[in-house]
């Protein structure tokens, strides 16, 4: 299953894919501009060709933190992608200190802030599966970051690793302390997590007020309610930063 969140005719463009944990994100554009994207729970050659219908595609880039099986090395081959991995040339400097064992949608969030707010030190939040957190300075120099488990994640390590403890899911609207157990779950998980947010931005804006906050992922709209006018949102901020990534290699 997909959805299409915006759509424009063309007829020659790049396609972009993002793999992630959970679900997979695939995008046209047209130099900077974001023509269609579509986000898929399960990614194959059939819906790629599906999507892409109608347009000519000149290039191709591929990102994946699962590697390239099957289904995927038949996109890359049809569509000749550049697959993203610590060998290919960035419009940014990496200082990671282990590139090999970098996340690519970390590297790929980070071009993408870099390209929205230039000459900017900005913190990158990306809240799925993990929460990791990354920063890259004015003269995007990425100098590393953070993961830690996201909300659905520390949810189920509740429940996994206790005997009695219930699998809850997130809620919009969660109370600073809990008065049952399923609310003082959630105010552990969701109030926890806001709360480690909280602190590392108050630590940024006090070495340089001028820093830039951006989320992406899937639980970024919680981020976003909980600290409104402080932060950017910014749902497809990995796939502006594949294109950049593909612009470059160009």
């Amino acid at each position: 299953m997909y959805f299409y969140i915006f759509d424009k005719n063309s007829h020659s463009l790049k396609l972009i894919i993002d793999i992630g944990n959970t679900t997979s994100k695939i995008a046209l554009f047209d130099g900077k501009e974001l023509i269609k994207n579509a986000t898929f729970a399960d990614l194959d050659l059939s819906k790629v060709k599906l999507f892409s219908q109608n347009h000519k595609i000149t290039s191709s880039i591929l990102s994946s933190v699962k590697g390239i099986y099957a289904e995927i090395s038949d996109i890359v081959e049809l569509y000749s992608a550049e697959v993203l991995s610590e060998k290919t040339p960035l419009p940014i400097i990496n200082s990671y200190k282990t590139p090999l064992t970098l996340g690519k949608d970390r590297l790929a969030a980070v071009a993408g802030a870099s390209v929205l707010y230039p000459e900017k030190d900005i913190l990158v939040f990306d809240a799925g599966t993990c929460l990791t957190i990354d920063f890259i300075n004015s003269d995007k120099e990425y100098i590393g970051g953070r993961i830690s488990p996201g909300i659905e994640m520390r949810y189920n390590a509740l429940h996994t690793f206790t005997d009695k403890l219930p699998l809850i899911k997130s809620e919009k609207n969660t109370l600073v302390l809990g008065n049952d157990t399923k609310t003082s779950i959630i105010s552990g998980v969701q109030q926890g997590i806001l709360a480690e947010v909280k602190t590392i931005i108050s630590e940024y804006k006090s070495q340089n007020t001028d820093t830039v906050f951006v989320f992406t992922g899937g639980d970024s709209f919680y981020f976003e309610k909980e600290l409104k006018n402080s932060i950017f949102a910014n749902p497809n901020l990995v796939l502006i930063g594949l294109n950049e990534i593909l612009d470059y290699n160009e």
